[in-house]
């Protein structure tokens, strides 16, 4: 049986590769503490909650939602992007519901490139948005984040030949993995060099209150406010830790937003009517919760990156997002699957390789900061033994 080359790239993902090691670690009777993805433990706030069970008996609920049924959520969506980032947004045209952010990652691709055309990505990133350009059959230029200008795509270091069959640009900050921040200055240069080059300005936007910066995080769209060449896409999984009901929207240029539609409509319909109730009740309610979460997990940076330090491993202090991106100690610095499938078989502890988001990941750690104080210093301790007396393969 053959199947399709575009497959191919798609062999290796840094989620499935640590889920074997989690099912090895389990087989051998070994205890899990998963620190690979960034699954919220938090519930969502109980009046969503509240407002999904209601929707249940509702029979108005039950049928296939297209598109025209979601304008009230595509109404608060916009009247809460308004509110948060002051940008004027049309909820008829300029949004659209996905099935988490990661569906507009994965599926605008396909409404964007054609084969051969490339997409400018950061390195590292999150897997999906180089899985989407692969299955548009797209090629992948790799704009690399370094430390020394604080985890920021140079973009004057970017090939005219490259430019030259150019099609998009994906960025997201605050940045997963790196944790990073891009202040308002940067989205302007990216929406200027963009306009510039006519690229499409993806900007993926799952984490907006997770800084803890004083300042407010911008959006893209601050910098093009007339949406010229700008989509973004945000998902309810993390402010209002919603992962699993996977919901989120994009919102911004509009002839962008209809191209998006056309995939999705021809590939699914939308989520039950009952989630988007509960969706809108997130949108519209007074915030609480969200300053509320930002607050644990502020908590749970300082006491975890605290607690390497005094395992004398020097992690930097996150400046945004539910992770920690730590350089591995220099043993292990050239092998970051090595080091993660290790931890997992000795001590149940579970990281995500950094080799996983792309090259420039290597050398890296990342922990998802998603368990409580008491589990999170049991498994920093695991690690710590396991620093003490492992070391790495030859």
């Amino acid at each position: 049986m053959e199947f399709a080359r575009r497959l191919q790239p798609l062999q290796r993902n840094v989620f499935a590769d640590m889920d074997r090691a989690k099912a090895q670690a389990i087989a051998a009777g070994t205890p899990i503490l998963d620190l690979s993805l960034g699954s919220s433990d938090l519930s969502p706030p109980p009046e969503v909650l509240a407002a999904i069970a209601a929707a249940v008996a509702d029979p108005r609920t039950h049928g296939y939602g297209l598109h025209h049924s979601t304008l009230p959520f595509r109404e608060a969506a916009a009247a809460w992007y308004t509110r948060k980032f002051g940008v004027a947004v049309d909820p008829a045209t300029e949004v659209l519901l996905l099935i988490g952010s990661q569906e507009g990652t994965g599926h605008l691709p396909l409404a964007l490139l054609n084969p051969g055309d490339v997409a400018l990505l950061c390195d590292p990133c999150y897997p999906s948005h180089r899985g989407g350009i692969y299955l548009a059959g797209g090629e992948i230029y790799g704009m690399p984040l370094a430390p020394d200008h604080g985890f920021l795509p140079q973009f004057g270091d970017i090939p005219g030949s490259v430019l030259d069959r150019a099609k998009c640009m994906v960025l997201s900050y605050p940045h997963n993995p790196t944790t990073a921040l891009a202040p308002l200055a940067f989205f302007e240069e990216a929406v200027a060099f963009c306009q510039r080059h006519d690229l499409v300005l993806i900007h993926d936007f799952p984490y907006p209150d997770f800084s803890f910066a004083p300042d407010p995080v911008p959006s893209v769209l601050q910098a093009d406010p007339g949406k010229t060449c700008s989509i973004e896409l945000f998902s309810l999984s993390k402010s209002f830790h919603m992962g699993g009901f996977r919901v989120g929207y994009a919102i911004g240029n509009r002839a962008i937003i209809e191209a998006l539609g056309q995939v999705k409509g021809a590939i699914d319909f939308n989520q039950y009517q009952g989630i988007l109730r509960g969706a809108i009740v997130a949108l519209t309610g007074d915030q609480r919760s969200v300053v509320a979460m930002a607050q644990i997990f502020r908590e749970r940076r300082d006491r975890g990156v605290a607690h390497l330090q005094a395992l004398g491993w020097t992690v930097p202090l996150p400046p945004a997002t539910p992770y920690v991106w730590a350089p591995l100690p220099t043993p292990w610095h050239r092998n970051s699957m090595a080091f993660c499938t290790q931890l997992a078989a000795s001590t149940g502890v579970v990281l995500a390789p950094g080799i996983g988001f792309g090259p420039a990941g290597e050398g890296y750690g990342r922990f998802a900061l998603v368990h409580d104080l008491p589990l999170l210093t049991t498994a920093l301790d695991r690690i710590g033994t396991f620093l003490a007396t492992q070391s790495p393969p030859k």
